[in-house]
């Protein structure tokens, strides 16, 4: 057949079409939501149209809508009563689909010419259907489906008192004398949406369809949700077309964690269930579960039995997640997860409450970031994704993040966008996530290890290494020894970290140090992300100050302060270093324990404190907590990190004071330098004496200002304590 039989036969069947159709096209909103699929007329016609299209490569997108599943409504009629869940959800997305071209409507439109000529313009319709008793028990109880089916025989009085019970707490159900069969409906769109993608009648679909399932459980409702739409699909689409659709990925970016999604797959090694959610240690609705045993959305849940590794939980520490975050977890989990699992179908479980401007959810994904994401995936189980909607609660938001899907769906680029940083502990989540599934998918593997095996072959972690090396060469140049904490908290957490040189006690001038840990610095092996001992360094910028410190006749006291204590019980291959409260809290109670116990003390009152990195804290803490403002001769800090002001409301003195008797010196990357505003906040007493370094590492900021800061505590060491030199000497010497 040639192009032009081509052409005569798309004309015909197009004619047939319009004139199945053409009775229900007009302008009415309810009616033409109708005209694009052929209620009432010969379903056999669009098929026969979807079969020339397919011949030609140019399968459309499908939308299943139904206004019908806008009748599920609260049973309690009262003027103020309003509930998130809101019939409008859907009518607005199905309205911004007409709004901006995507769906056929009006009269003025030429079917018969779109077919032939554009087939792929518009979405093609996908009717909404009930799904029977068989469908949903796929995925259900015969129980929880008959407690629905009993929904249709209370009178209102009955599901107003129902809908009390259930919206409270975990259950936040409401139900309406047409509940049971708008959610019939909705499983049913689901199910035909995956059906018509599975068999290739579309390239891909989207249902807008509601009320909404994936927190409802195997055998209870939950979270607005009756039945669970998107499993139901899934399991009628494994039955019905085995050979097609066996492995199934469903991914929910919902922000909420799909728990019945979850639970109902727990187990089936065939769908690999990834949802990214705000999780908050399971203070985020849905919650921990009311079992114990029970999993819930935080990432240690990654399936059972058959199913060990196919569950995926991306759980954020709190709200306030954006494009940043969730194109990170896209391209560093899910994508590469993904592509492992190869699925034969994927399944997105669309909520948009992650969306910017969605008050429940107060995250900030935008209309853009939902387009990228829905692209990638496209490009998995040969472009078959199928859209299912979950929860989305701002009606503009919802409708926004909707028509960029369905656009992308249809083939339109997504737009450009600029990838904001990503937060920091939710960058740690990734890295954590990584760990847990690194032993079921071998793209997880690179740069994570294997902790228990490591600790069977009695492995130390590098910090306590690289300070028991530190501690060995200081003691061999310059006899320094461990200073014994007598508490026993502090002693488990401090062990071998604060060093000391020998008759520190009898020491005229003290040189208090407060440091982080050395850096670490190593180039991985590009394939596989080890690291070999002769690609890494150990950088210890403390190590310069306390060589002449010594030379000087000083005594030191050197306080390591690891980003993290090692615990005999750690066996994550990834642990984040201490939180700023945690972090105080250890500071404080060491460096007043040394103060009231050994420096206070001491027969001297020209004691210098150095603080560098986040151990800087230390000093502050002290100032603050102990009146030792008349045995500091000069304080220097190093700071790349938060700037920490010295303030107290017992000695108001004391900002002064640490202004004229400090040096504080600020990477020039700092945030205090690109505002003018905090440059100008940043110089005032409270501060210290601010000073720019043109370095942006602590190692080289330290190399940078040695000289200047070795004069400048020389400067303020009394002629006693020199030894009675001279300035000159002084300044020979610190050369």
């Amino acid at each position: 057949m040639d192009g032009e039989d081509h052409q005569m036969e798309d004309a015909e069947i197009a004619n047939k079409v319009i004139q199945s159709t053409s009775p229900q096209v007009n302008d009415d909103d309810t009616a033409s939501e109708e005209a694009i699929y052929d209620d009432g007329s010969d379903p056999d016609l669009q098929d026969l149209a979807l079969e020339q299209l397919r011949r030609r490569g140019l399968l459309p997108t499908g939308c299943c809508y139904d206004d019908r599943m806008k009748l599920h409504m609260n049973a309690d009629f009262s003027p103020n009563t309003h509930h998130p869940e809101d019939p409008r959800r859907i009518h607005e997305i199905f309205k911004a689909f007409k709004r901006v071209g995507l769906v056929y409507t009006g009269p003025e439109v030429d079917l018969a010419k779109i077919i032939k000529e554009c087939p792929t313009r518009y979405m093609w319709r996908i009717p909404a259907r009930p799904a029977t008793r068989e469908e949903i028990c796929l995925a259900h109880s015969s129980e929880h489906m008959t407690w629905v089916e009993h929904l249709d025989t209370l009178s209102t009085a009955e599901l107003r008192e129902l809908t009390k019970q259930y919206d409270q707490g975990r259950e936040s159900l409401y139900v309406g004398s047409m509940s049971y069969p708008a959610a019939l409906l909705s499983a049913g769109g689901a199910i035909d949406t995956c059906k018509n993608v599975v068999v290739g009648q579309v390239k891909n679909a989207f249902a807008v369809i509601r009320p909404p399932g994936h927190h409802a459980e195997f055998d209870a409702p939950m979270g607005f949700c009756f039945f669970n739409n998107v499993p139901v699909a899934v399991r009628v689409c494994q039955q019905d077309y085995p050979e097609v659709c066996r492995k199934v990925l469903v991914l929910d970016w919902d922000v909420h964690h799909g728990n019945g999604i979850q639970n109902i797959f727990y187990e089936d090694p065939n769908v690999l269930y990834i949802s990214v959610h705000v999780y908050q240690n399971g203070q985020f609705y849905p919650g921990k579960p009311p079992y114990p045993d029970t999993p819930d959305g935080g990432i240690e849940n990654c399936g059972a039995g058959a199913g060990l590794g196919k569950n995926i939980n991306i759980g954020w520490h709190d709200q306030g997640m954006g494009d940043g975050e969730y194109m990170a977890a896209f391209q560093k989990i899910v994508m590469p997860v993904a592509k492992e699992f190869n699925p034969d179908l994927v399944v997105i479980s669309a909520g948009f409450d992650a969306a910017d401007g969605d008050e429940l959810g107060g995250c900030f994904v935008t209309p853009p970031c939902y387009a990228h994401m829905t692209h990638m995936l496209m490009s998995l189980a040969d472009g078959k994704v199928a859209v299912c909607l979950e929860g989305g609660y701002n009606l503009s938001a919802i409708s926004n993040s909707a028509v960029a899907v369905a656009k992308t769906l249809m083939g339109e680029p997504p737009p450009k966008m600029t990838i904001p940083k990503i937060n920091k502990d939710a960058a740690r989540t990734l890295t954590k996530v990584q760990a847990y599934q690194a032993p079921y998918w071998e793209c997880m593997r690179p740069g994570i290890i294997d902790v228990p095996s490591l600790q069977s072959l009695q492995a130390s972690r590098l910090h306590d290494v690289i300070r028991n090396a530190q501690r060995q060469v200081l003691q061999e140049k310059h006899s320094m020894i461990p200073l014994y904490v007598q508490r026993e908290q502090l002693y488990k957490s401090f062990e071998n970290q604060v060093l000391v040189t020998p008759l520190l006690h009898n020491s005229r001038r003290i040189l208090v140090i407060i440091h982080d840990t050395p850096q670490l610095l190593a180039q991985p092996d590009p394939i596989d992300s080890s690291l070999q001992p002769h690609n890494a360094w150990v950088v210890d910028g403390v190590t310069l100050y306390i060589d002449w410190a010594v030379s000087q006749d000083f005594g030191v006291m050197d306080i390591n302060v690891p980003a993290y204590i090692t615990n005999d019980e750690d066996s994550d291959s990834f642990i984040p270093g201490y939180k700023e409260r945690t972090l105080q809290e250890q500071i404080q109670q060491l460096v007043c324990y040394l103060w009231d116990n050994f420096l206070q003390l001491y027969d001297t009152d020209e004691i210098f404190l150095m603080g560098v990195g986040n151990a800087y804290l230390g000093v502050k803490v002290l100032l603050i907590n102990r009146d030792c403002k008349s045995k500091i001769s000069g304080i220097v800090n190093y700071v790349t990190g938060n700037l920490r002001p010295v303030k107290s409301d017992i000695d108001p003195d004391l900002s002064s004071w640490y202004k004229e008797n400090s040096r504080v010196y600020v990477a020039a990357d700092h945030a205090c330098w690109s505002d003018h505003d905090l440059t100008k906040k940043v110089q005032k007493r409270r501060f210290g004496t601010v000073v720019r370094s043109p370095k942006l590492d602590l190692n080289m900021m330290m190399q940078e200002h040695a000289i200047e800061v070795q004069k400048w505590i020389l400067s303020r060491v009394s002629a006693s304590s020199r030894g009675d030199t001279t300035e000159e000497e002084d300044e020979d010497i610190a050369r």
